[in-house]
C-alpha cells in the first residue's frame, strides 16, 4: 500500500495544539511568517537556539562535545537543554532510521519540516502527540516550563504513598489471600484435579486437617512449583474471579498463542482481589508482571533478541566480537564477564516476567517451565566442562554470572555440582598462572554471581540446605582468591518485600553472599516515589541496589515501557535524595566487606549521611551492541510523537574493542511521552507532578559505585585478549593493548 503522509490533513486536535504552540510563541510565529521557505525557517531557528547557548559558555562546550559527561551535563541550564534539542533536530533533519514499530519500515526525522507544513498548509498527517511534545519543547526553551526540582520533603511524601510487604496491615491482607488460595487448592487436590504422590491427604482426614496440611506445605518451595498456575482459568479462580472480562479474554488469547503461564501460589497471594483503600494501586507493579498486555500477546511469535550479542552462530564471533563455546549457554559482551545459563532446571524461572529480556528464548522454547524435562541429562557434565574451560582459558574473564532462567531454580545437587566445577576451574586458572611471568598472567576468577528472582518470586526456595551449598562454596572459593560473592536479584516493588523475602535475604547474607537488586523500570514501577521507596525498603533488609533498567523498547513491551526521559527525571528529581557525598564514600565502600553485618552497616551510613536510602544503583538501558548506558541526546521525533534517541556507550567501563567501530546506537522509543503521561493518569497519578518529564531530552550515565568494581589484581594481567575477532578492523586482537 502506498502511503503519502504529506498529503494527509491534520486532525482537528493536531490543528488545535499547533495553533496553541504558535500563539504561545510570538517570535516563532514571526519566523514562520517571514521565512520564505523551509531552509530559511530552519536557519532562523538555529540562530535563535545558538543565541541562547551563547549566554552560557558551558552549554556551547557541551553541545560541541568539548565538555561532556556528568560534569558538562550538570552545567547546563534548563532552557539550554531545549536549545540543544532544537539544534539537534535541525542537524539530524532528513536522517533515515529503521523503525521496528512499523515492520522495519524507514522513518525519516524532520520535525521542523512537519511544523512548517502543518502551519503553512494544514497537511502532513502529523499526530497530536508530536505537536504536544513540540509545545512543551518551546515552553522549556522560553522558560515557561520550569524544572521545579522537588524538595527532599516532597520526594519523601511521594515515597510514603507506597506501602510495602512488611507493613502489618499488608501482612494481614496477604494472610487472607493465602487462606483463600489454600482452601481452593485443598478442593483441587480432593477432586484429584491436582494429583501428586507427595502432596496427598491421608484417607479420612477432615476438612480442617487438610487445610492445615496445605498450610504446612506452603513453606515447601516444591509445593509452590508443583501447584503453580499454568492457565488463566485457574488464575482467575485463585484471584476470587476478580479479573475483569477484558483481562480474561486477553489471557485466553495468550494461552491460545502459546505464551507460557507460571505463577506460584505464594506470589499470587501478593495480589489483592479487593484492594483496601489505604493501599490503592500499591500492587500494580506486581500485577503487571503477572497479567500479560495486548502488545505482548500480539507480538509473541515474532519477538527478537534486543541485544545483538545474544545472536550466536557456531564458528562466528557475536556482535561484540566474541567467540563463544555454546549457542545457548554462554553470553558475552564485556571482556571481564560472561554469562553461564546451565542446561538444568535453571532454564526455568519462578514465574514469567512480562518484560523479560529473554522472552525470545521462551518463545522458541529454550527457556520454559517443563521442570522435569529440564533436569540435567547425562551429557550435561561434559557440556559444563566445555563451558567452564572457556573461562579457564580466556585471558581476561574474571567474573562468572550464573543465571538463566533463574540460577536458584536448579536443584541443590545440580547447583552444588556447578559451583564445585566453578571452584575447580578457578583453582586451575590460578595454578596455571604460577608458570606465567608477570604481565603475561591471565585474569583470575574474582567474582561469582548468581542471578535469581526467587527471593521475590519464591523466597521459600532459600532453604537451610541451599544456604549450606552457598556457604560451603564461599568458604572454599575464598581460599583460592575469589573475593566477591553476589546474589543478583530482582525486586520490582516494595510490595514484594515480605517477611518471607526478608528471611530469605537474611539467610543469604549469613552465608557470606551480598545481595544486589536490579529493578526493571516499568510504567507502574516508574510512579513518583515508587522506586525510591523500594530502595529504602531493600536497604532496610540488607539489599544493595545495583541497576534501574529502562524497559527495552520493542513493540511487545509498549504497555510497560517508561520513556528514557522518565528515567532521567527519576534520577535527577527523586533518587538524588539518596546521593552519597564524597565524605561518606569510604563508608559505602566498606559496607559489603562483611555481609553478615550488612543491615547494621547500611543503617549506619544512612544515619551518618542523613539520607533515607543509598542511591548506589545507576539508571541505564541495556543497548544492542554498546551495553548499559543512559548517555543520549534526543535527535529526532516521529510524526507519531515517538522520540528518536542517539546513545553513546558508557566510557567509564571496559568494553570489547568493537565499541570503537560502533560509536553510537539509535533507538526509536516505543511510546510517546504524551502516551506515557496519559497512562500514568490512568494509574491514578497526578500528571501535573510529572510535567518536567518533557524537558529531559539529554541523559548522562552515572559513575559506577566503587563497591561494584572488581578487586584490584595482585599482579599485572596480560594485555592479550583471547576469544575475540573483529572482522574489518584488526585481524588478530591477541596483540598487546593497554588496559584501562
Amino acid at each position: 500500500m502506498t502511503y503519502y503522509p504529506e498529503k494527509i490533513a491534520l486532525s482537528p486536535k493536531s490543528q488545535k495544539i499547533l495553533q496553541h504552540l504558535i500563539k504561545e510563541n510570538p517570535y516563532l510565529e514571526e519566523l514562520l511568517s517571514k521565512s520564505e521557505n523551509l531552509s530559511e525557517f530552519k536557519e532562523a531557528l538555529k540562530q535563535w537556539a545558538k543565541n541562547v547557548l551563547q549566554e552560557n559558555p558551558n552549554s556551547i562546550k557541551y553541545y560541541t562535545g568539548e565538555e561532556g559527561g556528568r560534569k558538562g551535563f550538570e552545567m547546563l541550564r534548563w532552557h539550554d537543554i531545549a536549545a540543544i534539542r532544537i539544534l539537534d533536530y535541525i542537524e539530524h533533519s532528513g536522517r533515515e532510521f529503521t523503525n521496528p514499530y512499523r515492520n522495519g519500515e524507514k522513518t525519516v526525522t524532520d520535525p521542523f519540516a512537519l511544523l512548517w507544513q502543518g502551519a503553512k498548509e494544514g497537511l502532513g498527517g502529523t499526530k497530536p502527540l508530536f505537536f504536544e511534545d513540540l509545545l512543551y519543547l518551546f515552553r522549556q526553551f522560553s522558560q515557561r516550563l520550569e524544572q521545579n526540582l522537588p524538595s527532599k520533603e516532597k520526594v519523601t511524601s511521594w515515597m510514603n504513598r507506597w506501602h510495602h510487604g512488611l507493613d502489618p496491615e499488608i501482612v494481614k491482607v496477604r494472610e487472607i489471600n493465602k487462606e483463600r488460595i489454600m482452601r481452593i487448592l485443598v478442593d483441587h487436590i480432593d477432586k484429584c484435579e491436582s494429583t501428586d504422590n507427595k502432596y496427598t491427604f491421608e484417607e479420612g482426614a477432615s476438612a480442617e486437617q487438610k487445610f492445615e496440611k496445605v498450610r504446612e506445605w506452603w513453606n515447601d518451595y516444591k509445593f509452590h512449583l508443583r501447584f503453580a498456575v499454568r492457565e488463566p482459568k485457574l488464575l482467575n479462580e485463585l484471584l476470587d474471579y476478580s479479573l475483569d472480562l477484558d483481562t480474561q479474554k486477553l489471557l485466553e488469547q495468550a494461552q491460545a498463542k502459546g505464551i507460557p503461564f507460571f505463577v506460584n501460589p505464594y506470589y499470587l497471594s501478593l495480589l489483592s482481589t479487593r484492594t483496601p483503600d489505604f493501599a490503592a494501586g500499591a500492587d500494580l507493579a506486581i500485577r503487571h508482571y503477572v497479567i500479560y498486555s495486548k502488545p505482548l500477546i500480539d507480538q509473541f511469535g515474532n519477538i527478537k533478541a534486543w541485544e545483538k550479542e545474544d545472536k550466536v552462530e557456531p564458528g562466528k564471533p557475536n556482535a561484540a566480537g566474541w567467540f563463544l563455546p555454546s549457542k545457548k549457554s554462554v553470553h558475552r559482551r564485556y571482556p571481564e564477564v560472561a554469562i553461564l545459563i546451565p542446561s538444568t532446571m535453571g532454564r526455568a524461572c519462578g514465574g514469567l516476567c512480562v518484560s523479560c529480556q529473554r522472552m525470545y528464548d521462551f518463545q522458541r522454547g529454550n527457556l520454559n517451565f517443563n521442570l522435569e524435562k529440564l533436569k540435567p541429562n547425562e551429557t550435561w557434565d561434559d557440556k559444563l566442562q566445555q563451558h567452564l574451560s572457556y573461562w579457564e582459558n580466556d585471558s581476561q574473564l574474571r567474573d562468572i554470572l550464573i543465571t538463566g532462567g533463574d540460577a536458584l531454580m536448579s536443584q541443590d545437587k545440580s547447583l552444588d555440582n556447578i559451583l564445585n566445577r566453578v571452584f575447580e576451574m578457578a583453582k586451575r586458572k590460578r595454578e596455571a598462572n604460577a608458570s606465567r611471568a608477570n604481565g603475561e598472567k591471565y585474569a583470575e576468577i574474582a567474582r561469582i554471581r548468581l542471578g535469581t528472582r526467587l527471593p521475590a518470586y519464591l523466597p521459600q526456595r532459600i532453604t537451610p540446605e541451599l544456604i549450606k551449598v552457598l556457604s560451603d562454596f564461599k568458604n572454599r572459593a575464598s581460599q583460592i582468591g575469589v573475593k566477591q560473592f553476589v546474589i543478583q536479584t530482582h525486586f520490582e516493588s516494595p510490595m514484594e518485600v515480605t517477611p518471607e523475602a526478608k528471611q530469605a535475604v537474611e539467610r543469604l547474607l549469613a552465608a557470606g553472599w551480598i545481595v544486589t537488586n536490579q529493578l526493571v523500570f516499568t510504567t507502574a514501577a516508574s510512579r513518583r516515589g515508587h522506586t525510591s521507596q523500594l530502595r529504602k525498603v531493600l536497604n532496610d533488609i540488607g539489599v544493595i541496589t545495583y541497576y534501574t533498567f529502562s524497559v527495552k523498547g520493542f513493540l511487545e513491551n509498549t504497555f510497560n515501557y517508561a520513556t528514557n526521559s522518565r528515567a532521567v527525571q527519576e534520577q535527577i528529581e527523586e533518587k538524588v535524595i539518596g546521593r552519597i557525598t564524597k565524605e561518606h564514600l569510604d563508608s559505602i565502600n566498606e559496607i559489603t566487606t562483611n555481609p553478615t553485618n550488612l543491615v547494621r552497616s547500611i543503617e549506619g551510613v544512612r544515619k551518618k549521611a542523613n539520607i533515607p536510602f543509598l542511591a548506589t544503583d545507576r539508571n541505564v538501558i541495556n543497548l544492542p551492541g554498546v551495553g548499559k548506558s543512559l548517555t543520549f541526546r534526543t535527535i529526532g521525533i516521529t510524526r507519531w510523537g515517538r522520540r528518536i534517541l542517539e546513545f553513546d556507550y558508557d566510557h567509564t567501563r571496559w568494553h570489547s574493542p568493537i565499541i570503537n567501530q560502533k560509536k553510537s546506537v539509535v533507538i526509536i522509543e516505543s511510546k510517546p511521552i504524551g502516551e506515557y503521561m496519559h497512562q500514568i493518569a490512568e494509574l491514578g497519578e497526578e500528571a501535573k507532578e510529572y510535567e518536567s518529564i518533557w524537558g529531559y531530552s539529554i541523559g548522562e550515565t552515572e559513575k559506577r559505585q566503587a563497591i561494584f568494581e572488581y578487586p584490584k589484581s595482585e599482579f599485572e594481567i596480560t594485555k592479550k585478549i583471547t576469544n575475540l575477532e573483529i572482522p574489518g578492523i584488526i585481524a588478530n586482537w591477541n596483540n598487546e593493548r593497554e588496559l584501562p
